[in-house]
């Protein structure tokens, strides 16, 4: 039991846990609306939307915390990768991939199961290879019983939902 368990100081923190759980209903609730977007309109306009009204909600919000360097206050940072900057390409293919997919027979249930299935097979592939500067990691049996339970999970609400 004592090697399941993670040190003290290696734990994250309740608020992670909470800011994880809050993605994760934000990101069903954008996936929906943007869904719907594209079912009045098309994939790519939904997409456009979407990343057209959050760089107005970012750049209202960089205005209003006044992210500013203070005076005094210099941080020196490495610069970013270039790698970096594909965040935004990948987010909006995952606009336009989950509108179409939304709009389908999988609805918006069996959309987001999918998804959390292929995002915690791709991040245990990135942790086993360290994409993106990520630090590489052995992966176990245990990581193979998540992704496999996660998929079966998946295809009960897909099933149930194509009963329904």
């Amino acid at each position: 039991m004592k090697a399941l368990l993670m040190p003290a100081a290696q734990r994250p923190a309740l608020l992670y846990f909470i800011a994880a759980f809050a993605s994760g209903c934000v990101l069903a609730m954008m996936t929906h609306l943007n869904a719907v977007m594209s079912f009045y309109s098309n994939a790519m306009f939904a997409s456009w939307t979407a990343h057209a009204t959050g760089t107005v909600v970012s750049i209202a919000l960089l205005g209003l915390l006044g992210l500013r360097k203070r005076a005094g206050a210099v941080e020196a940072k490495p610069s970013i990768p270039w790698w970096a900057y594909l965040g935004g390409v990948f987010g909006a293919a995952t606009v336009v991939c989950a509108a179409l997919a939304v709009n389908s027979p999988l609805a918006l249930s069996g959309a987001i199961a999918i998804g959390l299935a292929s995002q915690v097979l791709f991040s245990l592939a990135a942790d086993y290879w360290g994409f993106f500067g990520l630090p590489a990691r052995r992966l176990d049996r245990r990581d193979l019983v998540v992704v496999a339970l996660i998929l079966a999970g998946g295809l009960l609400v897909i099933m149930a939902g194509a009963t329904a």
